[in-house]
């Protein structure tokens, strides 16, 4: 597994969008979340997408560079993403996810290519493939990727926007997969073993997909990371929530930072906890991390 990026890109592939929150709109989408989080890690990060000729679109711009996150997203003639966010009690989100929007057309560009050429790890989901330009999009920058990429499926599932062949695709393509519980009894439903408890539903992709790592979180219930043969386990920091809008991203940014840095994974397990835990404190998917928290 490749451990030296030097100047390889840590890349987030698929959607960028504004996250309409009661509090205001935040900019995020898993993909640019996930590549803002590990370009705090001091990695040179990449949020690849599309936006639309307009007024989002501009802001989009501005707020990336705002918070130095260099960008590959070709304008095309659909309109920039939005997500309608509700947050119960507790600040956990359910999302209302505008359709034909400019992610969902990602063009495959010059520029896209020349990042998946010098790409030493990329972040996917599910959301961005249910269009099949966007979709191809992902497979053809995967295609180009090197051997010692790391490449990791954020399951991500959203509404109605998956399928069973579109997530047997990306686990056949990733080395790592990310996925919660609640995504993981949809999968186990999905491929037919809903009678196994999750750490034996783990395993068992594990060794269908010859992962190298399935990183699994449970909320409040703690979280695991697992590798051939090993198992690592963290529980969830007790604290005061905002929302918990991105803290899903920023564990998988701060993860793959530290493992790409040289940490062990039971290390890079626990600092991605840690951050993910103040990411919940705060509101929007992208604050600014604290230096006591960056590996």
């Amino acid at each position: 597994m490749n451990t030296n990026l030097k100047k390889k890109y840590c890349v987030g592939l698929g959607e960028i969008l504004f996250d309409v929150l009661p509090t205001g709109s935040q900019l995020g989408g898993a993909p640019a979340n996930f590549a803002y989080h590990a370009g705090q890690h001091g990695l040179p990060s990449v949020a690849v997408s599309a936006i639309g000729n307009d007024v989002l679109g501009t802001q989009a711009l501005r707020l990336l560079d705002e918070k130095q996150l260099k960008h590959v997203l070709p304008v095309v003639d659909y309109p920039t993403g939005t997500v309608q966010v509700e947050l119960d009690k507790d600040g956990v989100p359910t999302y209302d996810i505008k359709q034909n929007v400019a992610w969902d057309n990602i063009p495959f560009t010059h520029d896209i290519r020349e990042v998946a050429i010098g790409c030493g790890a990329v972040c996917w989901g599910s959301l961005a493939q249910r269009n099949t330009v966007s979709r191809d999009t992902i497979y053809r920058f995967l295609d180009y990727t090197p051997m010692d990429c790391l490449k990791i499926f954020d399951i991500n599932l959203r509404q109605n926007f998956y399928s069973k062949e579109v997530i047997c695709e990306s686990l056949k393509r990733c080395n790592i997969l990310k996925i919660n519980d609640e995504e993981l009894v949809t999968i186990g439903r999905m491929f037919g073993y809903p009678g196994l408890d999750i750490e034996n539903k783990c395993w068992l992709i594990l060794g269908k997909y010859d992962l190298d790592m399935l990183v699994l979180t449970c909320g409040v219930n703690g979280s695991y990371v697992f590798t051939p043969g090993n198992l690592s386990f963290q529980e969830t920091p007790k604290v005061e929530v905002a929302d918990t809008v991105g803290a899903g991203d920023s564990f998988t940014g701060t993860f793959c930072a530290c493992i790409l840095k040289g940490m062990s994974v039971p290390e890079a397990h626990k600092r991605a906890v840690e951050v993910s835990a103040y990411v919940c404190t705060q509101q929007g998917a992208m604050p600014e991390i604290p230096q006591e928290l960056l590996g």
